[in-house]
């Protein structure tokens, strides 16, 4: 399948996605994709760098007459989301992305596709490869563990670099250019508890939650999405209170940049309501599948008696306090922007809950442009779970990156995405976290600006990538390139 995709236009790019994309590379593993743009950028003769967190940088110089401009950095991230469909079998530690083309879209075959941020990688790699394409002076720099926490742009030090504008290509909106973005925290509340033994009398059920679309906790926590550890806790809620569910085991969400599509949970109830439990319940699941009939229409709900009984549950108490907690914390939106107009200021993703064995964790992200909201946010989660006896750690904070409309390299871009398209492009600021915020930290006068193709569905087994967006976006690369201004 992936053959097909390096027949696209434009070829350089589609086939450098693919040689990407064969290379296994899930976040805070990339030892291998390292490796394979070391050896890239070596094997063109270029100058290659790899930092001591583990960063490429590749250096080229200015094609013939493009000298008197300015030092450019062009930037992606070198890691992708690792997400798959529980029926989808696959071991991304080991094996290439399987893509395919369904109309305008290359997607995967069950899995994330990669295209975050992979498109804005290949598209460094063909630029680099290139002897035909017109530029200034390229700075090629390929960050390592964007997508959980950051920690190659945190780790990048000053000195390194010398260009004098950062391009980032990670932007998912062919018509939108972004000159800011939302920092982000990662709160994890942890706690242990005495289990017990499962009381005799009980049956074991397995209540499933399923078939949510999942989706980027940044770009995507405006949808009105299902969060599956939400719902799951809803069912937990009711039929605790109702029939004195006692929990076994949970198991929800996987990345925190992910909003959770699926939770399992073992459950226990005593013998005496095992003809009414599931019939009881159906007028709360229902309910939830009315509500979210219109976001989340193959939502599935599923309880499954099982035969074999867990032998400790959860005690009454601990679980009332769990419950509790997880309904007060907030999931989603917490305030929108009063600057700009349709963006999401500050958001919170319960992204994973697991308890069983007497330890419970959730992991959420907090995200917000304006830094004291961010904290303001996390510390309503932390008065949640700290009032459950849980201990909440802060951690892998990073800054956003602050707008300036009045950019030199915003100007550039404005005029040429018009010229090229005929309207103008929208200038905004992202919920997502992009790395340009945390670069100036270090690159203090380096301006910034960040665009790239539509995608979809980043960090969900839905990603796919628009290929006329693509050629649409690779046409305003080689714009750019021509027409960066002089030193």
């Amino acid at each position: 399948m992936s053959q097909d995709i390096r027949n696209l236009e434009p070829l350089p790019l589609w086939n450098h996605f693919a040689d990407l994309n064969a290379v296994p590379r899930p976040s805070k593993k990339e030892e291998r994709v390292i490796a394979f743009m070391k050896q890239f950028g070596e094997n063109l003769g270029l100058e290659t760098i790899v930092d001591e967190v583990g960063n490429v940088i590749v250096k080229k110089p200015a094609t013939a007459g493009m000298e008197n401009r300015k030092t450019i950095v062009l930037q992606s991230h070198l890691d992708m989301v690792h997400q798959k469909n529980n029926d989808t079998v696959f071991d991304f530690d080991t094996q290439g992305i399987d893509m395919y083309i369904d109309e305008d879209w290359v997607r995967a075959k069950g899995t994330t596709l990669g295209a975050d941020n992979g498109i804005g990688v290949a598209t460094i790699m063909a630029v680099l490869a290139s002897k035909e394409i017109e530029h200034p002076a390229i700075e090629a720099l390929f960050t390592i563990d964007e997508e959980t926490g950051m920690t190659g742009a945190m780790g990048l030090k000053g000195g390194l670099l010398t260009g004098d504008i950062l391009l980032n290509l990670d932007t998912e909106e062919d018509d939108e250019i972004d000159i800011g973005c939302a920092g982000g925290v990662d709160v994890t509340a942890t706690a242990e508890y005495d289990d017990e033994d499962t009381p005799d009398g009980s049956v074991v059920y397995t209540i499933t939650v399923k078939g949510l679309k999942g989706g980027h906790s940044g770009m995507d926590i405006h949808k009105g999405l299902g969060n599956a550890n939400k719902i799951m806790n809803r069912l937990l809620f009711n039929g605790f209170d109702n029939f004195g569910l006692q929990i076994s085991t949970i198991n929800g969400g996987s990345l925190r940049n992910a909003i959770p599509r699926e939770s399992v949970a073992n459950v226990i109830i005593a013998k005496m309501y095992d003809e009414s439990f599931v019939f009881d319940m159906l007028p709360v699941v229902n309910d939830i599948k009315a509500e979210f009939a219109t976001t989340e229409p193959n939502l599935e709900i599923i309880f499954e008696k099982q035969e074999t009984l867990p032998e400790k549950v959860m005690p009454a108490m601990a679980q009332y306090y769990l419950v509790r907690a997880l309904y007060t914390a907030h999931n989603g939106v917490y305030r929108m922007s009063a600057d700009f107009d349709d963006l999401v200021e500050t958001s919170n993703n319960i992204a994973k809950v697991t308890v069983g064995n007497g330890k419970l964790q959730v992991q959420c992200l907090t995200r917000s442009s304006v830094e004291t909201s961010k904290f303001d946010l996390a510390n309503s989660l932390r008065s949640a779970f700290e009032l459950m006896g849980c201990e909440v750690d802060f951690s892998g904070s990073y800054p956003g990156w602050t707008p300036n409309p009045n950019s030199s390299i915003l100007k550039v871009l404005d005029e040429l995405y018009e010229k090229q398209n005929g309207q103008k492009a929208n200038a905004v600021a992202c919920h997502a976290g992009l790395e340009c915020g945390i670069l100036g930290t270090n690159y203090p006068d380096m301006e910034m600006i960040s665009f790239g193709p539509t995608i979809r569905g980043a960090h969900s087994p839905e990603e796919r990538v628009s290929i006329s967006s693509v050629q649409k976006y690779w046409k305003f690369v080689l714009e750019i390139l021509k027409n960066i201004p002089l030193k």
